[in-house]
């Protein structure tokens, strides 16, 4: 127990560590200059828009969580009045589902401040080279992946510090996953609704630049960068990284022995957020100037700190187990392959992207087709992969005795998030470099300098498809771990009922459990479509409005005249709050419902089913819209005739259709098969008691 009080304590002081480091890279861009009074303009817009979507965003979920709350405190972890009810750890499990929602939220907003802070100024920074542009754009999202590490360690240490019980983190966890989900989605259908619009109006009908600010959609397609890759995959890895370590926390207190494994889970987070601080602090761009290479190089470079000082730690630490360091390492090399493998389908220096390009010239059809399947082929190396670290950590850890193995999966988990501050660091600097492109061009800085900000914004792409294959990654395996959480908090349900038939796993030939495998598989389609739905609705409005403005306004097309850009800002941000809770509560009330009819047995199946279904289609999802991203960045920089040319018009549609693959849906899925497996959790004792055929 002194062993785990004092890596909890350690665990402050580096989430405290991080915080300074995060406020002195906040101070350096704030420090840069910016001179440009017509991209100090935009950008205030852009900051405005963002700032009004997330009040109004935050506004809805705080709703949505007063009433989570209420409810988790009147029957988690069992009815309030329940003879023999500790009433104090209902109240325990309330607070902390707000704590999670409030950490998730304190992050999302101090990115967007440092995101809109930083890109105008990396705009302006391009004029001089593109290494001071891109030290901008990286360190502004550097701040990002610092906070979101940083309010999760301090997060979960707290709660256990206070509580002692890991299973009341699920809630923390829960907190956290129902905000991620509702930000990312409500967030997607912002940024893609506008993106979209903006793209079929300008591009495909009237010819024009993809920043021409001559546009209506051109600022909401800004703020949409900010409130859907800085905000929501921010509150999404963020979302990751708690569940991971709540789930492994959860197994490791049900295991028999000494506090060495639960400490083990807190070491091993703690130097991942160390190794991120020096791999963030020593990143360059190197000799030869290429933006991606120095993104991926310090990913590298983490990974190869985090392996060393965790296997110092290792044999520094009596109690711990190279058996769980192997699994932990397992883990996060998976990882960094999920990673090569996504670079290699979606970056626009790689032959496939180039393929979708050459097809592109024979017509939209060829676009999609090609893009389709190439996007499923590119789901198997990811799949693989976390199928071969999930078996492996399983096995390695087996001989240690009863439930390590499944501690092993929890740890390859911990393990691949482990360097998570350098990840999400990596995808905020894709917004923040992708409005300064935009900026550099309604400011009218110079072809050269939209040609730098281009080839940052193209390493901002592939990057952000390579994150996104790390997240659905590590929440494949956060949900196999989150599944023997589940095993774990059902069997204490059945032996604090008096039962004795414990739940070792989940049979498919029970038609009970096969019963949950088909419900569950089929909720990712139905959210994925939701979702989708949700930005083309609200997509046919906005490009309604470009094109009343174009009509209406005197002097919109010569550029004599600003549009009207609040009332676009205004349909994303209507459209978006108004689609983003149905998709997310469709997925809650199915695992209820399955939970109340067929039991633990129907949701272990439906849980099944929902993993490997939303593996699948987020993965599929998300590699095929940056494929299509990057064809058309690749036909945009000259090659198969360039922009205005018949493949260029073709790869613009495989764009806006691959949008909200890339951006809503796909990884959306990832946070919602983790949002119904804690729900599972969480309900698994009401599960036992109440359900009619379990």
């Amino acid at each position: 127990m002194e062993q785990l009080s004092l890596f909890l304590g350690i665990s402050v002081l580096t989430a405290a560590v991080a915080f300074a480091f995060a406020a002195y890279l906040y101070l350096w861009v704030k420090k840069q200059s910016t001179v440009n009074e017509k991209i100090i303009e935009v950008s205030a817009l852009i900051k405005q828009g963002a700032n009004t979507f997330m009040r109004r965003e935050y506004k809805i979920l705080a709703m949505f969580a007063a009433v989570i709350a209420v409810l988790i405190f009147l029957f988690l972890p069992s009815p309030v009045w329940k003879t023999g009810n500790e009433i104090t750890a209902n109240i325990g499990m309330a607070l902390s589902y707000i704590l999670g929602t409030a950490l998730s939220a304190v992050a999302g907003k101090i990115g967007i401040v440092v995101a809109t802070l930083s890109n105008s100024r990396a705009a302006e920074a391009a004029q001089k080279g593109i290494k001071p542009a891109f030290l901008i754009g990286f360190r502004g999202g550097a701040v990002m992946g610092l906070l979101v590490v940083g309010c999760s360690l301090l997060g979960v240490a707290t709660v256990l510090w206070i509580v002692g019980d890991a299973s009341i983190l699920l809630g923390f966890s829960f907190g956290a996953s129902s905000l991620a989900l509702f930000a990312k989605a409500g967030g997607g259908i912002f940024t893609k609704t506008a993106d979209v619009s903006a793209d079929i109006t300008g591009k495909v009908e009237l010819g024009i630049p993809e920043d021409d600010p001559r546009n209506p959609a051109v600022i909401s397609d800004n703020v949409g960068d900010n409130v859907g890759d800085v905000a929501g995959m921010g509150a999404d890895l963020f979302d990751s990284n708690v569940a991971a370590m709540s789930s492994a926390l959860v197994i490791a207190q049900s295991l028999t022995g000494t506090w060495a494994n639960t400490s083990m889970v807190f070491c091993y987070a703690i130097l991942g957020l160390l190794a991120s601080i020096i791999g963030i602090a020593t990143a360059r761009l190197g000799k030869n100037g290429n933006p991606t290479n120095a993104l991926n190089s310090s990913t590298y470079v983490t990974t190869a700190i985090f392996l060393l000082l965790t296997a110092g730690a290792t044999a520094l630490f009596d109690g711990f187990s190279w058996r769980i360091w192997g699994a932990s390492s397992v883990g996060l090399l998976v990882g960094v392959i999920i990673g090569l493998a996504t670079d290699y389908f979606t970056d626009d220096s790689k032959p496939i992207v180039k393929k979708v390009a050459r097809a592109s010239a024979s017509g939209p059809a060829f676009t999609i087709l090609s893009g389709v399947a190439y996007g499923f082929i590119s789901a198997l190396p990811a799949m693989v992969g976390i199928a071969v670290s999930a078996l492996a950590a399983y096995k390695i850890c087996e001989p240690m005795g009863e439930g390590y193995a499944l501690f092993g999966i929890s740890m390859a988990a911990v393990g691949m998030l482990s360097i998570v501050g350098m990840i999400i660091s990596n995808d905020a600097y894709g917004p923040i470099v992708d409005n300064s492109r935009g900026l550099a061009e309604m400011g009218e800085l110079g072809e050269e300098t939209i040609r730098i900000a281009d080839e940052l914004d193209s390493a901002g792409n592939t990057v952000k498809a390579v994150t996104k294959g790390f997240s659905i990654g590590a929440a494949g395996l956060t949900v196999i771990s989150l599944l023997g959480a589940f095993m774990s908090e059902v069997n204490e349900a059945i032996k604090a009922a008096g039962g004795t038939e414990l739940i070792t796993g989940f049979d498919i030939m029970n038609p009970t459990v096969f019963f949950g495998i088909l419900i569950g598989a089929a909720i990712p389609a139905v959210f994925s479509a939701m979702l989708i739905l949700g930005v083309d609705k609200n997509a046919q409005r906005m490009v309604a409005e470009i094109h009343r403005q174009f009509n209406s306004i005197a002097g919109l097309r010569e550029g004599t005249v600003k549009p009207e850009y609040d009332k676009c800002i205004d349909i994303a941000t209507t459209g978006a709050l108004k689609e983003l809770i149905p998709a997310g509560l469709m997925s809650i009330i199915a695992t209820v419902i399955v939970g109340f009819i067929g039991g633990p047995s129907a949701v272990g199946g439906f849980l099944l089913g929902n993993i490997v279904s939303g593996l699948l289609l987020a993965l599929f999802m998300s590699n095929s819209g940056g494929l299509w991203d990057n064809s058309k960045k690749y036909v945009e920089a000259g090659n198969e005739d360039g922009k205005g040319s018949k493949a260029h018009k073709a790869a613009v549609i495989g764009d806006t259709v691959g949008d909200p693959f890339k951006d809503t849906a796909g990884p959306s899925i990832n946070t919602q098969i983790t949002v119904v497996s804690l729900v599972a959790s969480l309900l698994s004792s009401l599960f036992v008691a109440f359900s009619i055929f379990g």
